[in-house]
């Protein structure tokens, strides 16, 4: 996990996920409580919101072992289960522990489950949108390839958007670095740029969620199971030029 400042950025944040804790214990058990903040059990996920029997079960997913944040995705009862999580930053001027502008960076790597995806995103803590944007990055079904997008500020529908395909896929570990400024906002995936955006940057204040939940276009079978893990975080701020 990288310690320390870098060019331009200023390290506010890190999480190595050095202390176990069994399932159903985070992030309420120290030290990640009041580090972190998860969507409760039961809140539709953006499938369950379209409609489907799917929600996030951070007590039913979520656990420490190893060193790594896992992920255990799985269907109970009918119901599959992910988990969205909100790192709590320090200095934070408003109540979803947003900020304006940052660099983003986390260690992951997944199954390849069927169903199942990332959706880890930039949301507006004004909570309009399309107006206010969005920046998602890594996106993408698990049993497939990542990609990037921007939701453009002043936005009018969920189309208005840019976004950065690869070939990547997700069963090795990978890197991934969403760098936003006023100016630009660069996506990076293992120390190279996939893709970056220039025009109608969002310019208000914005929380980092790392959701992972069921695909919209892919339902998961009940007999699907596996781990997205995540190794470390860091978040920085931006220093202004």
């Amino acid at each position: 996990m990288p310690r320390g400042d870098l060019p331009g950025w200023k390290q506010i944040f890190t999480e190595d996920f050095v202390t176990d804790t069994p399932v159903g214990s985070f992030p309420s058990a120290a030290p990640y409580q009041g580090r972190w903040n998860a969507y409760p059990d039961g809140t539709l996920d953006t499938a369950g919101k379209n409609g489907a029997k799917s929600y996030y079960y951070p007590s039913k997913v979520l656990s420490v072992q190893n060193g790594v944040l896992d992920y255990n995705l799985h269907t109970a009862n009918g119901t599959p289960m992910g988990a969205a999580l909100i790192p709590v930053l320090p200095g934070s001027s408003t109540a979803y522990q947003g900020q304006l502008y940052g660099k983003f960076t986390i260690r992951f790597r997944a199954d390849p489950l069927v169903g199942f995806k990332t959706a880890w995103l930039l949301w507006p803590d004004s909570g309009a949108w399309p107006r206010d944007g969005e920046i998602d990055f890594p996106e993408g079904d698990l049993s497939g390839s990542i990609s990037a997008f921007m939701h453009r500020q002043d936005g009018t529908s969920g189309g208005d958007q840019e976004d950065f395909g690869t070939t990547t896929t997700y069963t090795a570990w990978h890197t991934a670095s969403i760098e936003w400024t006023p100016n630009k906002v660069d996506f990076i995936l293992d120390d190279r740029s996939i893709g970056s955006s220039t025009g109608r940057i969002p310019n208000t204040p914005m929380h980092w969620v790392i959701q992972t939940e069921s695909s919209l276009d892919h339902f998961p079978a009940a007999s699907t199971s596996g781990a997205v893990q995540i190794d470390w975080v860091a978040v920085y701020s931006y220093l202004q030029k």
